[in-house]
């Protein structure tokens, strides 16, 4: 291993806003709004304020999974929340979510708007609200929910830990690298050994352990995260999960609800807000640019 510069901790640690990397602008070690914005509310009974990152794109799927079987009140306004303006900090969505992390939900449909923030809570709630994707069966429930939350425990390691080092550390070091990949690959393993003998992550059915792993683990054997890193991992070689990605992002709910508050990539997996079921047609980026 290459030598790199040492490092000794200070008796007290104090923040220092030019050490951060990509994010540095936004990240601080404190919480609370820095700027009053209330939020937009829409007309249907989910309001979804969030950004197409993997824990975006869970919930969006979700929605439009349950919208798919006919649950009408699952309809929802997505609103697009730009993360790297800090607009995450604005006191509107502190209030619905005080951790600043998209995606937060606005549930309106009763007489008490509720709140639920988390991206593996939203999931559960909605699961529990439509009575879709996550088993009854004592078994087949703790199954999915072992699952679900294996995902939310694995995942700071893939995006936080390895995708931060290799990818936004202002500078490249050996060791966070290595120790990173070695816990992703043994990950990715896990899920492999796992989906060579079932068809969905937590049996034969698919459900909300499927609609929360995809973004991050289908996303990153697909090449989609972290630059080159799907090749520095030699992610083709989990050929289980690749067989499980590739179905999944066949699903007509898969692929609507992957470009939902999108800004990134072509413009026609881009739609920044949605609204209406009809946005698919005619506000992706692609269309609004032809409108122009």
């Amino acid at each position: 291993m290459s030598e790199t510069p040492a490092y000794t901790p200070p008796k007290v640690w104090t923040w220092d806003k030019e050490n951060g990397g990509k994010f540095a602008n936004i990240n601080r070690p404190i919480a609370g709004a820095t700027h009053e914005k209330e939020l937009p509310v829409g007309r249907h009974p989910l309001q979804l304020y969030s950004l197409a990152t993997p824990n975006g794109q869970k919930v969006t799927i979700m929605l439009e999974e349950l919208l798919a079987l006919g649950h009408k009140g699952a309809e929802y306004d997505a609103w697009l929340i730009k993360i790297g303006d800090g607009e995450q900090f604005g006191s509107g969505f502190v209030g619905v979510n005080p951790n600043s992390k998209i995606p937060a939900l606005m549930d309106r449909s009763g007489a008490k708007p509720i709140r639920v923030f988390e991206s593996g809570a939203i999931l559960v709630y909605l699961a529990e609200k439509f009575g879709a994707f996550l088993p009854t069966e004592p078994a087949a429930r703790a199954e999915c929910l072992s699952w679900l939350f294996w995902q939310m425990g694995s995942a700071p390691y893939l995006g936080g830990g390895f995708g931060h080092f290799y990818a936004y550390a202002p500078s490249k070091m050996e060791y966070p690298i290595d120790r990173f990949a070695m816990e992703v690959k043994r990950q990715l393993d896990v899920l492999d050994r796992q989906l060579a003998t079932n068809e969905f992550i937590a049996g034969p059915d698919y459900t909300i352990a499927d609609i929360a792993i995809l973004p991050w683990y289908g996303g990153l054997v697909k090449g989609w995260l972290y630059g080159d890193s799907a090749t520095f991992l030699s992610a083709q070689d989990y050929k289980h999960v690749n067989r499980w990605a590739d179905r999944l992002l066949q699903r007509p709910a898969v692929i609507r609800g992957r470009k939902v508050n999108r800004v990134s990539g072509e413009p026609h997996s881009q739609l920044h807000e949605r609204h209406e079921a009809s946005d698919f047609e005619t506000k992706t980026q692609d269309r609004l640019a032809k409108a122009v």
